[in-house]
């Protein structure tokens, strides 16, 4: 299962980072306490450990915005957390190739509704950009859900098992890796620490 820790913003973020090694490091590029520009987002790679591939999260950008970034590799991975509809990742994608996760947010009742997103190539179910809550997870249906897909929304060490248990294809961390909104190291480090354990334990 893949981890992603996400809204690093300073050098100190990269540093817990690259400890903890997860498989994505997230930078937020849309309004946020978390916001990066380009240009910061750049510095902090330089820092970076090779093997973590930079995801870049956008509410609604230009296409011109993130095509540029992926151009200039600061980001490898394009995370939309807004109204992008299929048009729009047509046209991303002919524009750069980048790979795209597309959020999904979590309605209480109705069915899955990843289906209109046949071009993404993964869904990411949240409760709400930044929100930091979990919602409900008994009202998922792994086998609904027909492109990989990471779980977000309030992940933390202590429901981090519930959350493996629905077996996504990897958990978004973000406000369940901090204190009083700041990256936390030790917080981090258990979480990516309880993740591989529980991996190992179902391998075995």
């Amino acid at each position: 299962m893949k981890i992603k820790i996400c809204g690093l913003f300073r050098k100190e973020d990269i540093i817990y980072i690259n400890e903890a090694r997860p498989d994505y490091a997230g930078f937020v590029f849309a309004e946020s306490r978390r916001r990066v520009l380009p240009s910061q987002a750049m510095g902090l790679l330089e820092g970076l450990a090779p093997g973590i591939i930079p995801v870049g999260v956008f509410v609604d950008a230009p296409i011109a915005e993130i095509s540029a970034l992926h151009r200039d590799k600061v980001i490898e991975i394009a995370q939309l957390h807004g109204s992008e509809d299929e048009e729009y990742i047509r046209g991303l994608k002919e524009e750069c190739g980048i790979p795209v996760i597309k959020t999904i947010i979590h309605q209480p009742s109705g069915p899955f509704a990843g289906g209109q997103f046949p071009l993404a190539d993964y869904y990411l179910l949240d409760s709400g950009a930044g929100s930091g809550k979990a919602f409900n997870w008994d009202l998922i249906d792994p086998a609904a859900i027909e492109k990989p897909w990471f779980l977000a929304g309030g992940i933390n060490i202590d429901n981090i098992k519930d959350a493996m248990a629905l077996k996504p294809f990897g958990l978004d961390l973000s406000g369940g890796a901090e204190t009083n909104g700041i990256k936390d190291r030790e917080k981090i480090l258990q979480l990516t620490a309880s993740l591989r354990h529980e991996t190992e334990k179902e391998k075995k």
